[in-house]
């Protein structure tokens, strides 16, 4: 094995889940699932990850049971007993090739477009009513909205113990349906979920409680919250690391056992005065592991590859994240584009072979390989 690499292939033990390595796949949308059903290209696609040393993947964001939950086209869902049995073999390739598995249960929120699958019909949903030329392009969400959205969120995670999967994703991050009763912007309801952001952290509260009390104390919860969003990358939820502690603690407190923490840049700071980045801030914090992400082992960010481009974004050493990893500012780290591009990613890492990875385009989002 590769010795400066050592500390990203040993195994991570919390409560039941124990993983093989500290590798984690990051959610990645691919849109690969036509009529909303994982097939075997998908089965496929996550089990050589699986097979080559990715410890726990964290599936591509998948709908929740919710009539607006899905924003784009051939996405994934995770409910329906076709889409089910297609994640049930995901999940037992997965496991067959000695990982650990999780799906990304997602709202999409008032990111929805009329037009959009399954039924053309309805709006997106958020915190906030919306109209244009008359007409609702977002439902402003009522108490029995809420109640149902909460409600899918748990059946969700009911289905994940119930085929097999290692735990859950709340994804809490980037502008989608939770991450907007988040923000004072998306957010100025005048009721128990708006006002000040524990106020605004009503509904991510709820939604962790529901899941818990669903699947028991035992079957991990991960949750996914960002500093950002797609709408604004310089946007800041939170200013202080205190302003950060009183975010976090009410999710600990429900029920989150691990934070996955997205930044665009792992090696970037969050707060002046410390290098310590979002993860190492939020294990300091909670007392809970972490997982970091953000440009993890390639030298362009995603940033520069959501327009038409020719760039490339080639191998980048991974020596400033080893010696975080090794001082315990986080505990797992989540590889992204590399990963998507390079199934042998952390084979190729363990045994030396980083100049042998792929670099990522575009191209490769075009491709399932």
């Amino acid at each position: 094995m590769n010795n400066a690499a050592h500390a990203l292939f040993q195994p991570f033990r919390l409560g039941n889940l124990e993983l093989p390595t500290r590798v984690v796949m990051a959610p990645m949308t691919r849109s690969f699932s036509p009529g909303g059903v994982p097939n075997a290209g998908v089965v496929e696609y996550y089990r050589r990850r699986a097979a080559a040393g990715v410890g726990l993947i964290v599936t591509e964001g998948t709908t929740i049971n919710h009539k607006a939950a899905n924003g784009y086209p051939n996405v994934p869902r995770f409910y329906g007993e076709d889409a089910l049995a297609g994640w049930k073999q995901v999940v037992d390739a997965v496991h067959a090739a000695g990982g650990k598995i999780v799906p990304q249960l997602w709202h999409v929120g008032n990111v929805r477009k009329l037009g959009t699958e399954p039924d053309a019909s309805v709006p997106g949903y958020g915190p906030m009513e919306k109209l244009k030329d008359g007409q609702v392009v977002v439902h402003g969400m009522t108490q029995a909205d809420i109640d149902e959205v909460v409600a899918a969120y748990a059946q969700a995670a009911r289905d994940a113990q119930a085929i097999g999967m290692d735990g859950v994703e709340l994804h809490g991050a980037h502008g989608y349906l939770i991450d907007q009763f988040f923000w004072e912007g998306s957010n100025q309801r005048s009721d128990g979920y708006g006002g000040s952001l524990a106020n605004r952290s009503r509904f991510a509260i709820e939604v962790i409680k529901a899941v818990r009390a669903a699947v028991g104390p035992d079957f991990p919860i991960i949750f996914r919250f960002s500093q950002w969003k797609q709408q604004d990358y310089t946007a800041r939820l939170v200013q202080t690391p205190e302003e950060l502690a009183a975010f976090l603690k009410p999710l600990s407190d429900a029920g989150v056992d691990i934070f996955h923490c997205s930044t665009r840049r792992f090696w970037e700071p969050e707060f002046e005065g410390s290098d310590l980045n979002l993860a190492g801030w939020t294990r300091q914090l909670t007392g809970k592991p972490t997982i970091t992400v953000g440009s993890v082992g390639l030298d362009g960010e995603f940033l520069q590859f959501m327009v038409k481009t020719d760039k490339v974004a080639k191998p980048a050493s991974l020596e400033n994240l080893l010696e975080r990893l090794n001082r315990q500012e986080f505990d797992l780290v989540a590889v992204g584009r590399a990963l998507l591009v390079d199934a042998d990613w952390a084979l190729k890492v363990r045994e030396g072979r980083e100049q042998d990875i792929l670099p990522f385009s575009r191209e490769a989002l075009m491709s399932l390989d």
